[in-house]
């Protein structure tokens, strides 16, 4: 039993699985977004933070270097060498804004009054109500090294790389606690279904052993036709009985692989659903050639008995029924009601019906691509509705 919960719990979860990590990936990419952000907005404001430090010390750089401007205008005559400073370098401009002088090492100028950086020095923009020399724009410059570039990426990888890893922990958490609900409904399901098929087994094999007991040659048209009602009834449980009992008690069986003779096999089983399609006035097109498949003959009949059953419960009435086996190649199609493309992908996963009017818990077909996925067969599915359905099975 222990096994068999745990089964449950890792095959049986799917898409409980696909729903964790579609939210995660959304809530990482949210995460990661929002901690980008963060990242920019704290680089930006250290550096706004860092060019008002130093803005003060370039302001007074450039309050020094108007003086010497000033004196150096006024002495002209008897002074021509420009003031040079071992703090800073500087570079004058006039109205135009063209170069003066220029000790700068970037040449490069934004001539708006304030403090910006440039990629390895910091320029101080000041305008001159006075033209000294000329000069209309007085550009000081002093050296980036850049250390407060390296200590704020280092706060940046450092304490983002713990957010982001703290805000995947919340993540986690947050999608255990939303898709406990789904969790605890599935379980609730599984546990259901596991009871009814051990309920099931008597009485079935009672009925189904009954029915192959009568003798209706001795029966009158009337009980004749109750009979074959009883008998179609108890087939179909027979079918989802079988389905169920594969998931809860036969998928921990040792496989007993052997060469399996497919034509024989499907004729066989084309002719345990004949009274099925006989009750929806069916007809049954085979075409079938020799061809063999090493696997568990036990699964490859749940994979036919499904496909069978299914294009029999969604075909039309007098419709026709498909199958065609060639070497390596099973083809099974219906003139049925047919289902949407957008839905094909989703059609083998457990419990999802698309037709609310025909029964079943909707696991056949969730168990037909899991033997499939086993044994390596591909299975292509082609669809129109209101035309009817293809599934051709390759190996």
């Amino acid at each position: 039993m222990l096994v068999s919960k745990n089964k449950v719990t890792n095959s049986l979860l799917n898409s409980e699985k696909k729903s964790l990590v579609r939210f995660l990936a959304l809530y990482m990419a949210i995460g990661i977004g929002l901690f980008t952000l963060l990242g920019l907005y704290y680089y930006q404001s250290q550096e706004k933070l860092m060019l008002a430090d130093k803005r003060a010390a370039l302001s007074k750089y450039a309050y020094i270097q108007t003086k010497r401007l000033k004196v150096l205008h006024h002495f002209f005559d008897e002074r021509t060498e420009y003031p040079r400073d071992s703090r800073f370098k500087s570079a004058i401009y006039d109205l135009e804004y063209m170069k003066i002088f220029s000790q700068l090492t970037d040449e490069t100028v934004t001539f708006v009054e304030g403090v910006y950086l440039r990629e390895h020095t910091v320029h101080f923009v000041k305008r001159l109500d006075q033209f000294y020399l000329g000069t209309k724009y007085l550009i000081v410059e002093v050296p980036d090294n850049g250390k407060w570039r390296t200590e704020i990426w280092k706060n940046v990888w450092g304490y983002g790389l713990i957010g982001l890893l703290l805000f995947m922990v919340l993540g986690l958490f947050l999608s255990k606690l939303f898709l406990r609900p789904m969790r605890d409904s599935i379980m609730l399901l599984d546990r259901f279904i596991k009871d009814t098929t051990h309920e099931l087994n008597t009485p079935l094999s009672a009925i189904l052993a009954n029915i192959e007991m009568m003798d209706k040659e001795v029966m009158v048209e009337k009980n004749v036709t109750k009979l074959n009602r009883i008998n179609i009834a108890a087939k179909t449980v027979s079918n989802l009985y079988n389905d169920l009992t594969y998931l809860t008690l036969e998928t921990e069986k040792e496989n007993e692989d052997e060469e399996i003779a497919l034509k024989e096999l499907i004729e066989n089983r084309a002719e345990y659903f004949s009274i099925l399609a006989q009750s929806k006035k069916l007809s049954c097109a085979l075409d079938l050639k020799e061809s063999s498949l090493y696997a568990d003959k036990r699964k490859i009949t749940r994979v036919i008995d499904n496909l069978i059953s299914n294009a029999i419960k969604y075909n039309k009435r007098n419709g026709t029924i498909g199958i065609s086996l060639k070497e390596n190649m099973l083809t099974i199609w219906d003139t049925g009601i047919g289902i949407s493309e957008d839905k094909i992908p989703f059609m083998f996963d457990r419990y999802l019906r698309f037709n609310d009017s025909e029964g079943g818990f909707g696991v056949g077909l969730s168990i037909v691509k899991m033997i499939l996925e086993e044994y390596s067969i591909d299975i292509e599915v082609s669809s129109i509705e209101g035309e009817g359905t293809k599934m051709v099975l390759t190996w």
